[in-house]
């Protein structure tokens, strides 16, 4: 057995870390308090390609190993769990036009994603219809080579950027099963009757947008059916969420080590009753138990990628995403009371952490169903447990 990462994937992290170190860490908090849009930022990541890491070298991207696209959520959330956010929602379309788009979508669209002239995003909550997905409402008609779109999309990443969105629809509203007559549209921006109409606030997870999108009579063209076939949009969906979990595992132990980092450092310098807050035994017992967590979290969100490269990992990748999130806010929580009043300051960055923690057991499916796709990965006899 290997924990360890190979060579290149260590040269990888290096540049990462790098690039976090330089232009991320300093002006993450201000920038997020101003509300300023990290363009500087996104321009950077798009120079080192990471707008690419989930389209095939053929269309001018990097089609990492899903190791190595967890190293990569993990140090921008580490900088900036929002920036990361950026890049999720992104790689997650790519992933999907990459994988289920026709010749013609994959040769219009990937080439532009992989550089990051155009970004991308995915449409699939709805005010009614989070994770339960068969229930949205969004329809799509079939009229003369188009499809007209009516329906709200809700809390989508990217949605002022996003050109194409994959959008998920209803192309048979009576279908039984459900999910049998759903379908994914790749929508451009420009299209008449397409509009995003607002920008939701958020407790945390600034740095990208998150925005309502009405779509009112939308004609979408057919060609831009992904994959050309109706009545395969849920499968489609879901197999970009696999590597979705994945992202938020990874972005929950970049969280969870900046926390680390940030309690160890302020334990070093901050002195009470004469001496150092590092040298009372209650606070390092709270400095261990966060390393060991974040530990365990790191080497669950590289197992859970390590699954999706061998095949099928719902189970492994729904126990990453749980574990991973639920340490990310107990390390938040803990570097917080270690920084003691100090901790619930704005002037902070332990605050910042914990806003952005808590998102990490709601996105990509809240944990309590993914507990239920674990438990039915089980059932079903894949091994999740060896």
């Amino acid at each position: 057995m290997d924990f360890e990462l190979n060579e290149d994937q260590r040269a990888f992290r290096a540049v990462l870390r790098d690039f976090v170190d330089r232009e991320i860490i300093p002006v993450a908090r201000d920038w997020e308090h101003a509300g300023r849009s990290p363009a500087e930022i996104v321009e950077g990541m798009r120079k080192l390609g990471l707008f690419g890491i989930t389209v095939p070298p053929e269309y001018g991207g990097l089609d990492l190993d899903p190791v190595s696209f967890a190293l990569v959520f993990e140090e921008i959330a580490r900088g900036w769990m929002g920036v990361a956010g950026i890049l999720g929602s992104h790689t997650l379309a790519c992933r999907m036009i990459a994988a289920h788009g026709t010749a013609d979508q994959k040769a219009r669209y990937l080439p532009d994603l992989a550089t990051g002239a155009r970004r991308t995003g995915i449409g699939l909550t709805e005010p009614d219809a989070g994770t339960d997905l068969q229930g949205i409402r969004t329809t799509a008609r079939r009229r003369d080579g188009h499809y007209v779109v009516d329906g709200t999309k809700t809390w989508i990443t990217n949605a002022r950027h996003a050109d194409p969105l994959p959008v998920l629809v209803k192309t048979d509203p009576s279908a039984s099963p459900a999910h049998k007559g759903m379908s994914i549209l790749l929508i451009d921006a420009d299209t008449d009757g397409y509009q995003v109409t607002k920008d939701i606030p958020k407790l945390g997870y600034k740095g990208t947008e998150s925005c309502e999108i009405v779509l009112d009579g939308v004609r979408v063209p057919a060609a831009n059916l992904l994959g050309g076939v109706e009545g395969r949009g849920m499968q489609q969906a879901l197999s970009a969420l696999e590597w979705g979990r994945v992202n938020i595992a990874a972005r929950s132990v970049g969280i969870a080590q900046r926390a680390h980092d940030e309690a160890l450092a302020y334990a070093s310098r901050r002195r009470a009753f004469g001496r150092d807050i590092g040298d009372f035994q209650a606070v390092q017992l709270q400095l261990a138990t966060v390393a060991t967590q974040v530990q365990a979290a790191r080497l669950m969100a590289y197992f859970g990628a390590d699954a999706v490269r061998r095949g099928r990992a719902d189970g492994a990748t729904g126990m990453a995403k749980i574990f991973c999130s639920e340490v990310a806010l107990q390390a938040a929580i803990d570097a917080m009371k270690i920084h003691g009043g100090h901790g619930y300051s704005t002037e902070f960055e332990v605050e910042r952490l914990y806003r952005d923690a808590i998102l990490m057991s709601i996105g990509e499916g809240t944990n309590d169903v993914l507990r239920t796709v674990v438990a039915r990965s089980m059932l079903r006899g894949e091994t999740v447990v060896r």
